[in-house]
């Protein structure tokens, strides 16, 4: 698909349909799918034969269904590039009542990347890839080509719209487009839940705990752990390893004279699981380590 020749940003209300039709085929005969958006910039309700989705739903939907209704229903799934259906006498009445121009991102093969705020533009300047930017009311949209599986608040700030999704139709923007970045893929990628870690019986105090204290004030152990947190955090590539030399770190330091305390440990396995270890991973690590060290 050619990349869209975009008109500028429309706007409108009880007459927008002067403004807001001809920028809806523009994006059509492009390849976009479009669709009305009402005051909220949401789509329109169901007609009373679709409520419940009673019907079926659309084919493009993710339950396939012989939903064959004129109307603008189901949302995103009525999104379409068909000059017939988008100036049809059914879509000409809900046009006079919408408010701007929706799209289906995935159906053109894009992705947007709706940053919310100057905090989630900021980020999205130092992680991701350059491409095409569309300012929104309060923030910006990036356009990706390639689609992918929707996803809302993959960080503060952050939705990611595309594949059974719309997004507002908000001008051409800026910039080229590039490719889909993994970087993006990942964000909707849903992490497992965090577990926290239970020791067995016996498994700390990390050491006899016979030993005299060498630490003398608790700040000292709680200095050491909050900068193995760290150590952990700051880990770009080679999480496995840099778990694993920062466990056998902390226990080298700690493990003997029995000041570890259940808390320490799960507040080292809860870093190394939001780097994407999982726990049998930290526990194997931990395990290994105290092996290693004799413990």
């Amino acid at each position: 698909m050619t990349q869209p020749t975009l008109i500028r940003r429309v706007s409108g209300g009880m007459n927008a349909l002067p403004s807001l039709l001809p920028a809806a085929l523009a994006l059509a005969v492009t390849g976009v799918p479009v669709l009305p958006l009402r005051r909220g910039k949401v789509p329109f309700g169901n007609c009373p034969t679709c409520v419940g989705n009673a019907c079926g739903g659309r084919p493009n939907m993710k339950t396939p269904g012989p939903c064959d209704c004129p109307g603008v229903c189901h949302a995103w799934a009525a999104a379409t590039t068909s000059r017939e259906v988008i100036v049809s006498a059914p879509w000409a009445t809900a046009w006079r009542r919408a408010v701007c121009v929706g799209y289906h991102p995935g159906g053109a093969g894009l992705t947007v990347v709706d940053l919310d705020d100057a905090d989630a533009i900021a980020w999205a300047r130092t992680a991701l890839p350059a491409t095409r930017t569309v300012a929104t009311t309060r923030g910006e949209h990036w356009i990706y080509r390639g689609a992918m599986t929707s996803r809302n608040a993959v960080r503060p700030g952050v939705d990611i719209k595309s594949s059974m999704s719309y997004a507002r139709y908000l001008g051409p923007g800026n910039g080229t487009m590039t490719d889909l970045p993994d970087a993006v893929r990942a964000l909707a990628v849903k992490k497992p839940p965090m577990v926290r870690w239970v020791p067995p019986t016996g498994a700390v105090p990390a050491g006899p705990g016979g030993e005299e204290c060498p630490h003398r004030t608790p700040a000292y152990l709680e200095r050491g752990i909050t900068m193995a947190v760290q150590q952990i955090a700051a880990a770009r590539s080679s999480v496995h390893a840099t778990v694993y030399r920062t466990f056998l770190a902390v226990l080298s330091r700690h493990g003997r004279c029995g000041c570890l305390t259940d808390t320490h440990v799960t507040r080292l396995f809860t870093a190394a699981q939001t780097k994407g270890e999982t726990l049998r991973h930290c526990t194997d690590a931990w395990t290994n380590a105290r092996t290693t060290l004799g413990l």
